[in-house]
């Protein structure tokens, strides 16, 4: 059951009569002797939070880190100075050739062909030494870090050594 109550500042306020409101010397005495219990249980149960035999140690890794950037390489290349794809062509265009010129003779594309190779040979402008070829290439630059790994928290417990490993 709540009751009532009204004042003169005309405020109000709500009571029940199994628990009456509180002073506040009431709650810190309460808060005191809440706190007094806690602390007594907890020294009575041996529960420590820091130890002397209670070591926390960080690990690191090495790591190497690759940063890319695109660079043009030139270098000189040997060519031959083959004249194999000019003479094809040749023989190509001197067949064609001779078949439409000579469209009764039997072998007038063959006889075409052979003087289009020839020539296609001889006009060949393809000739051997060096040539300069460039391209472009990714490369890497390697830089060696050093990072966090992990933690490793060491600790004494009713006589027996724990170990863990954990991150921050």
């Amino acid at each position: 059951m709540v009751v009532v109550h009204k004042r003169k500042s005309e405020k109000m306020k709500y009571q029940n009569e199994n628990y009456p409101l509180l002073t506040w010397k009431q709650k810190l005495a309460r808060g005191a002797g809440i706190g007094l219990l806690v602390g007594g249980t907890l020294a009575w149960c041996d529960v420590s939070l820091a130890s002397e035999n209670t070591q926390v140690q960080d690990h690191y890794k090495n790591i190497i880190h690759k940063t890319p950037s695109r660079v043009e390489v030139c270098y000189d290349r040997q060519v031959s100075g083959d004249k194999t794809s000019d003479t094809i062509m040749g023989g190509i265009i001197g067949g064609v050739i001779g078949n439409n010129i000579t469209k009764d003779l039997p072998d007038g594309g063959t006889a075409g062909a052979i003087i289009g190779s020839i020539l296609g040979n001889m006009n060949s402008n393809s000739s051997g030494g060096t040539r300069t070829v460039c391209k472009t290439e990714t490369r890497y630059t390697e830089e060696s870090r050093t990072i966090y790994s992990h933690s490793t928290i060491s600790f004494v417990y009713n006589g027996k050594n724990y170990s863990l490993n954990f991150k921050k």
